[in-house]
């Protein structure tokens, strides 16, 4: 897959330029079929946390129904633009896999949380953990 298709994946981080080079890195190394579930499906989108002090953030997306319907949103937030590397790539694809998952299980993996972090490691992003001047 050439990076042309990544493109509307990446427009959100025009202005975090480190980020989004980090976001195309991952979606470049994620296998093909799950690149053309995201691509191919009109609920699934990328963007930036849009956080306000004292005001908090907002987004807005349809409700899940039935059959895995509704959106399907990844939110990314900006401190990824300015962590460690790997901890950056790993919670991106953490979240892909989120997406991918619908938010399900994976596998022997029921756990959300632990159903995308095997995925994620699977595509070659292992859990990392935050080192503690992120």
């Amino acid at each position: 897959m050439t990076a042309d298709v990544f493109c509307e994946f990446l427009v959100p981080f025009e202005r975090l330029t480190v980020l989004r080079d980090r976001v195309r890195a991952v979606l470049e190394r994620l296998p093909t079929p799950v690149v053309e579930d995201f691509l191919q499906d009109e609920r699934f989108r990328v963007t930036l946390e849009n956080f306000v002090p004292g005001q908090g953030w907002s987004l807005w997306m349809a409700m899940p129904g039935p059959n895995r319907s509704g959106s399907r949103v990844v939110v990314l937030r900006r401190r990824l633009n300015d962590c460690d590397e790997d901890f950056a790539h790993y919670v991106i694809a953490h979240e892909f896999a989120h997406a991918h998952l619908h938010n399900g299980g994976w596998g022997d993996h029921t756990d959300p949380e632990q159903a995308a972090d095997a995925l994620a490691d699977s595509w070659g992003f292992p859990k990392v953990t935050r080192s503690p001047q992120d």
